[in-house]
């Protein structure tokens, strides 16, 4: 097949009306119903599933049993026209799931770019996961969840609906978030989850300087380490620290956050 050349497999099911770019691949036994948008260069394994008004970026990769664009599980949903848009460059392996959005979520469910899904994850209605992000094995978010850049989902944890993981952070396996995990974050456990601290090596392999790690370091004193509540520790942080990006984001995601973060530090 050339880089330019569309293959379809004379087994798949591809609706007429379906709109594959230049360079698509589609594989045996898979099934592209009408209102899907597949753009250049992506490959849709055998038995993947699309449906639905999904648009789908360049050089993304489906593998095989992936089931894209279908129905929310939302029991007030009644077949209304909602959507799923999906970036560029991102990998999507076995059995991984993503539903659409519902009426009352804005309609649509976002996935950016550079993100892998290892198998079985699952991506629910109306959530937004950002670029470069990394799910686990069975790692699940529900509906209305977001999931900012470069974050990382443990294997087989469960996020609740409507809540947020931030940038950088990292979330250990068999994990069950229930509040907001703030940006460059390590928190794991379920009973309740628990802070772990910074997410340094994970900073580090996204080439962060050691003044910046110690600099979020120090913020995260206030917030976990000290008798200040998350707004007196946030009141410290514009204090001692200088308007930068990171602090900003620190800031921002607290004071945005509805479900509150998690907060518990972990005795080891």
């Amino acid at each position: 097949m050339g880089s330019n050349e569309t293959f379809v497999h004379p087994s798949a099911v591809v609706h007429p009306k379906a709109r594959l770019d230049s360079g698509v691949y589609i594989g045996p036994s898979v099934v592209i119903r009408s209102k899907v948008s597949i753009q250049k260069n992506t490959r849709v394994d055998a038995f993947v599933y699309i449906e639905g008004a999904t648009e789908i970026g360049e050089n993304c990769h489906f593998f095989p049993y992936s089931t894209i664009g279908t129905e929310p599980q939302d029991i007030n949903y009644k077949g209304e026209e909602t959507f799923v848009k999906i970036g560029d460059r991102n990998i999507f392996r076995e059995f991984m799931t993503v539903h659409r959005g519902t009426v009352k979520g804005d309609g649509k469910t976002l996935i950016g770019n550079d993100n892998y899904f290892m198998a079985y994850s699952h991506i629910a209605h109306d959530c937004f996961v950002g670029s470069n992000t990394v799910f686990n094995h069975g790692a699940t978010i529900g509906g209305h969840c977001y999931v900012d850049d470069f974050a990382q989902v443990g294997a087989l944890s469960g996020m609740h609906q409507f809540c947020r993981i931030g940038k950088y952070a990292f979330t250990g396996g068999y994990s069950v978030i229930t509040q907001d995990v703030l940006s460059f974050c390590r928190v794991a456990g379920s009973r309740p989850p628990l802070f772990y601290g910074l997410n340094a090596i994970g900073l580090r392999r996204q080439g962060f300087s050691r003044e910046r790690i110690r600099a979020i370091k120090g913020m995260f004193k206030f917030l976990f380490h000290s008798e200040l509540n998350t707004s007196q520790a946030a009141e410290k942080i514009l204090t001692e620290y200088p308007q930068g990006k990171d602090r900003d984001e620190i800031i921002q995601f607290i004071k945005s956050s509805k479900r509150g973060i998690i907060k518990k530090v972990s005795e080891e």
